[in-house]
């Protein structure tokens, strides 16, 4: 099993109590993340121990995500450990506020993947991580315009 880590950051014009609670809201996630239905599994799915679930593909075609919340700083910081067949390893989320701009803060996405299959699995992996990255980073930007857009004041 080789191994894989992806860290990828994006400025949201939004306060750090304002980006953690629209990270967090596990369902919403589904109409930012590029072809992935979120779900929680059992009640709210914050705090350590929360379960979600996270169905990449399109159509029957995809894989299952599982997920367990290990670690939980509101409003700072948020990792799962990835528990299903496909996906292996730690992910977390981290929002830090500007000392600089009034309501700005970076979501920086992180992924330490185990990846499966030995040399041929590191080799797949090699060819579409630029792809897998490229994703993560469009939906946080759709994440942060979105945000954006709701914390508009009228007329702006």
């Amino acid at each position: 099993m080789s191994e894989s880590q992806v860290s990828i950051s994006v400025r949201v014009r939004a306060g750090a109590d304002d980006v953690w609670a629209a990270l967090t809201d596990w369902k919403s996630q589904s109409s930012w993340i590029t072809a992935t239905k979120v779900r929680t599994v059992d009640g709210d799915g914050r705090g350590v121990g929360g379960r979600i679930e996270a169905f990449t593909g399109v159509g029957p075609l995809g894989f299952l995500d599982t997920m367990v919340v290990t670690e939980w700083e509101p409003p700072k910081r948020c990792v799962v450990r990835h528990t299903g067949n496909v996906v292996r390893g730690t992910g977390a989320f981290e929002v830090t506020e500007s000392e600089l701009a009034v309501r700005t803060s970076t979501l920086t996405w992180y992924e330490d993947l185990e990846i499966p299959g030995g040399t041929l699995g590191a080799l797949g992996y090699a060819v579409v991580r630029p792809v897998v990255e490229r994703m993560v980073l469009r939906s946080l930007q759709r994440f942060a315009r979105n945000l954006e857009l709701r914390a508009a004041p009228p007329g702006e």
